[in-house]
């Protein structure tokens, strides 16, 4: 006798439910596409998608950590409930990127810096860290910035050596606003400009604005004194010493006169040790074994 099995899947139950799963497969089939499609037209890696990711859970875990503490009426525990959940979290100061640096040595910036080491990233003071940066010699101005997760990135602004201060017991490179950077041998010295006397490097903005007015003369120009805290005497290449006027706009005239007489005359080479122009209109000179010449400035011979 034929036993006729009930309960078990009709034809049409079985065939909906395969049109059912076909269907969830080519839904499933566009989602992924879809999915593809948009990672590919993302600026992101999967890596960096990955960094934004963790650092949108970080800053919840640290938002709902600061609410939890101020609720209670803590600010200290608040920011120590941060500074913990960073930790935990990798953001601490791992490593530390340093640009900028050309002349200087690079290690003594990463001795202000790793100070912070394994530091939680919240309590990182940048503005501590770059007043530090700026005590150093070379550094004119200094940037930091965190670089989540774990790395202080540091950007350097160096001086620039623009001259070499003569100190009674050593050379120094100076920059154009007189800072001092290091000292310097007199061999490494050679080729730049030597400013010597007391007060000299307060006075070194000045001087380049005199020399700018004679830019013919300029690069023969090797050494410049600043006598009595009010001129300048000024050495070329060949030995020979120049003295100014007092006042910023006489010592310019004069030194644009000097510049004309030298055009016509060929003063610097010649046998004159001394060329003194503080008296108006007149220019002394001075041979070695000889009686003292005038000039006359204006006129030119």
């Amino acid at each position: 006798m034929a036993t006729i099995k009930r309960g078990g899947k009709g034809v049409r139950r079985v065939a909906a439910s395969s049109s059912r799963a076909a269907t969830a497969r080519k839904a499933k089939a566009r989602t992924s596409t879809l999915m593809d499609k948009a990672m590919a037209v993302l600026p992101f890696t999967e890596e960096q998608l990955h960094k934004i990711f963790l650092i949108v859970i970080f800053g919840t875990a640290l938002a709902l950590a600061w609410f939890i503490a101020t609720l209670a009426g803590v600010p200290a525990m608040a920011q120590q409930q941060i500074a913990g959940v960073a930790a935990d979290a990798g953001f601490e100061v791992r490593k530390v990127k340093v640009t900028g640096v050309h002349r200087m040595n690079e290690l003594k910036v990463y001795e202000r810096v790793l100070g912070q080491r394994d530091t939680p990233m919240p309590l990182v003071d940048l503005d501590k860290v770059r007043q530090d940066l700026l005590g150093l010699s070379w550094v004119q101005d200094a940037r930091v910035s965190r670089q989540l997760p774990d790395t202080l990135v540091v950007d350097i602004v160096e001086r620039t050596p623009h001259a070499v201060l003569a100190k009674p017991d050593r050379l120094v490179l100076i920059d154009r606003t007189g800072a001092e950077l290091e000292p310097v041998s007199r061999a490494n010295a050679k080729g730049m400009l030597i400013i010597s006397g007391p007060g000299a490097k307060r006075e070194v903005g000045q001087l380049d604005t005199l020399l700018d007015a004679a830019p013919a003369l300029k690069p023969q120009i090797t050494a410049a004194e600043w006598i009595g805290n009010r001129r300048w005497d000024l050495t070329f290449k060949t030995g020979q010493m120049l003295a100014l006027p007092q006042g910023d706009t006489k010592s310019a005239s004069a030194l644009v006169a000097f510049a004309r007489l030298d055009g016509v005359n060929r003063l610097l080479g010649g046998k004159v040790a001394t060329f003194d122009m503080r008296a108006p209109d007149r220019i002394y000179m001075r041979i070695p074994g000889r009686s003292e010449s005038v000039l006359d400035a204006k006129g030119g011979s």
